[in-house]
């Protein structure tokens, strides 16, 4: 039986007008590359293109650009688009991106950086602007919570009851969030003790780095391909496991 008990909900940015002015810039041809890091981010995009009336405009555009994407999800959604990347992150991380991004020249470039949510990423815009690239960032969506704070609070109940076999992370916000729950109603210790007695799954490496900055021990996640499906294939492998 599985447990739903949504994290974050993901809206598009309250304030539209930075993200129009970014993507006229993208029409406008003043862009060399763009850094799409979430899959999310250019869906969100294009939302914002179509209600403004130059969604053919703006697919145009990314096809003349270079595209950089941090993982399969970014690759994903310019495949919705009948696009493609035209250079992938070594892994689906900052550093993954910085990495492949070290092996081209970046000087007078012009780059678009989609963001992670609202979150800055001063890492990888102070890498490209000591390669010499000036750097346009954008964020076209927020998270915000989609459960309330009981239901959250139930779940690490029951993960302290040992009734919970798998908990599963898709995103360092759900990370954030359980945390930022179980402080604020005082669960802290009995969020400690469920996570030792839950197995502990993440999608990809930066959702496992984020539990493990927390203290967790990360046992199910994808060795590759960092996505919804290849997660739930391991977690019925483990789940298999311990049933027998």
């Amino acid at each position: 039986m599985a447990v739903c008990c949504p994290m974050v909900g993901i809206l598009d940015a309250p304030d539209g007008e930075p993200v129009n002015n970014w993507l006229r810039k993208l029409v406008a041809g003043e862009f060399d590359d763009i850094i799409l890091l979430t899959g999310e981010g250019l869906r969100r995009l294009l939302g914002f293109a179509s209600r403004a009336g130059i969604a053919t405009e703006v697919v145009r555009a990314f096809g003349e650009v270079r595209k950089i994407t941090r993982g399969p999800k970014p690759a994903r959604a310019l495949r919705e688009i009948n696009l493609a990347p035209d250079l992938a992150a070594e892994e689906p991380t900052t550093e993954g991106v910085i990495a492949s991004l070290s092996k081209v020249n970046m000087q007078g470039r012009t780059v678009g950086l989609q963001l992670y949510a609202q979150v800055p990423n001063p890492k990888l815009v102070g890498f490209l602007e000591s390669a010499g690239a000036s750097v346009y960032p954008v964020a076209p969506y927020v998270y915000a919570p989609a459960s309330d704070e009981q239901q959250v609070g139930e779940l690490i109940r029951r993960m302290d009851n040992d009734e919970i076999d798998v908990i599963a992370f898709t995103s360092a916000s759900q990370v954030e969030r359980l945390w930022e729950v179980s402080q604020a109603r005082g669960l802290e210790s009995n969020l400690a003790a469920g996570l030792t007695r839950t197995q502990v799954a993440a999608v990809g490496p930066v959702v496992a780095d984020e539990l493990r900055k927390r203290g967790v021990v990360v046992q199910i996640s994808p060795e590759s391909s960092f996505f919804m499906r290849p997660m739930v294939n391991e977690i019925v492998k483990a789940l298999e496991g311990k049933s027998t």
